[in-house]
């Protein structure tokens, strides 16, 4: 199987990610260990997530940074349920599946 490539942005963003929570988790005076038992995890899953390792799972990696209180959006989280109310109200108008248009072959000559 091919190794799949990720744009700049998407790994300087894993990357900072990582920093982040690994800089948190240090000025809480938390080991590795104690934040894998918080978020669930394994300590060698907290050790790839501060690295920025690519393979790492989104919901570990939000639910980790939630354990240290680091707030990845712009925005509370009451304001962050509002949000996804109004996207999720949204989706409902929006087709429930894309479809590829299939192209129309003029047989006509």
């Amino acid at each position: 199987m091919a190794q799949k490539t990720y744009s700049a942005y998407t790994k300087d963003a894993t990357r900072l990610l990582g920093a982040t929570i690994r800089a948190e988790r240090k000025q809480r005076k938390m080991t590795e260990q104690e934040l894998a038992d918080r978020t669930g995890v394994s300590r060698s899953f907290i050790k790839r997530l501060e690295k920025g390792d690519m393979s790492c799972t989104l919901g570990s990696a939000f639910e980790a940074a939630h354990v240290l209180g680091i707030q990845l959006f712009d925005m509370g989280p009451s304001r962050l349920a509002s949000e996804l109310q109004r996207t999720e109200e949204k989706l409902t108008l929006l087709p429930k599946a894309i479809r590829q248009k299939t192209k129309v072959i003029d047989d006509d000559f």
